[in-house]
């Protein structure tokens, strides 16, 4: 994902980086060259003047800008949906490492609060490597023992281990008599919280939006792009391919967006950025409980995640 601060409102016209254009381009340009021969044989396919004017496509227009409207509220809110997700993880790791650095019967020693934030912190990036399907290996051997790391290597749903190591962590606090079950209750509310989050994460990450819903809108604004030139060149002129382009980029780019964001842990410029997450939830994890601070969070200005 790219972060940018707020921009200047004529400099973001000229904003290339982070934007959907350079991937649109060659669809643009093929409209162009399209609208470009339109122009030039008057508007006709072999001597048959194409009979076409504004009226149905403005109608068409109207009703197709509609269901994109529609498209994009569905993906916005995958994504907006994931994006609450994994606030509720940053709080939920937050009060985890408060409730065990105040046990009723002394704090925890520094060995096990640096081992019970480890594993909080291997869950989160081990649910991001899950989400986006890559390899957790590096982050996980950095963050855990041997033994913990061989109980988890081998999981498929490594996050879902992780909080079962968390919950026999606390555990052995309550038989050691460290913790009342009052106590222990409030951390599996906790742990409860996250099971709930990488569900909700997993819902998203594998029910796309309809894949015929999708065909459908796709077909309908590439067919009506190509036939506005048809349209337009009786009353524009050479004028058509400037407006075609203009037109066409308006409803391209709004597809395009939606689709980046339907899919909201992807690396796409506009998917939710993970990676920064992660290390900002390891900070302040790693903060509350005293422990050393592995990295500084990234400036939230032209980051790419």
């Amino acid at each position: 994902m790219i972060i940018r601060k707020k921009e200047h409102w004529f400099k973001m016209l000229f904003i290339w980086h982070g934007s959907v254009l350079p991937g649109l381009l060659p669809r643009l340009l093929l409209l162009f060259l399209l609208s470009l021969a339109v122009v030039y044989a008057h508007g006709t396919i072999f001597s048959f003047k194409v009979p076409l004017n504004p009226s149905p496509l403005t109608l068409s227009g109207f009703v197709l800008a509609l269901f994109l409207g529609f498209r994009n509220s569905a993906s916005y809110d995958r994504y907006w949906e994931a994006r609450k997700l994994w606030g509720i993880l940053l709080n939920t790791n937050r009060s985890l490492v408060r409730q065990f650095l105040t046990l009723p019967i002394g704090p925890a020693d520094t060995r096990r609060t640096s081992s019970f934030v480890g594993l909080l912190n291997a869950f989160t990036f081990a649910l991001k490597h899950q989400l986006r399907g890559t390899d957790p290996a590096v982050d996980l051997e950095e963050r855990l023992d041997k033994e913990q790391l061989a109980e988890v290597s081998s999981a498929k749903y490594k996050p879902i281990i992780l909080l079962n190591l968390l919950a026999r962590s606390v555990a052995r606090e309550r038989a050691e008599g460290k913790i009342d079950p009052i106590q222990q209750a409030c951390f599996e509310e906790h742990f409860n919280q996250l099971s709930g989050i990488v569900g909700g994460c997993e819902r998203i990450a594998t029910t796309p939006i309809p894949y015929s819903y999708r065909v459908l809108l796709h077909r309908t604004v590439y067919i009506y792009c190509f036939l506005l030139p048809f349209g337009l060149v009786d009353s524009l002129g050479w004028l058509t391919p400037f407006i075609v382009v203009f037109i066409a980029y308006t409803f391209v780019a709004f597809e395009a967006i939606a689709d980046e964001i339907e899919e909201p842990f992807g690396t796409d410029a506009n998917d939710l950025a993970l990676n920064q997450m992660c290390r900002m939830i390891e900070y302040t994890t790693l903060e509350s409980a005293g422990l050393p601070v592995k990295a500084v969070p990234v400036a939230a200005t032209d980051v790419i995640d």
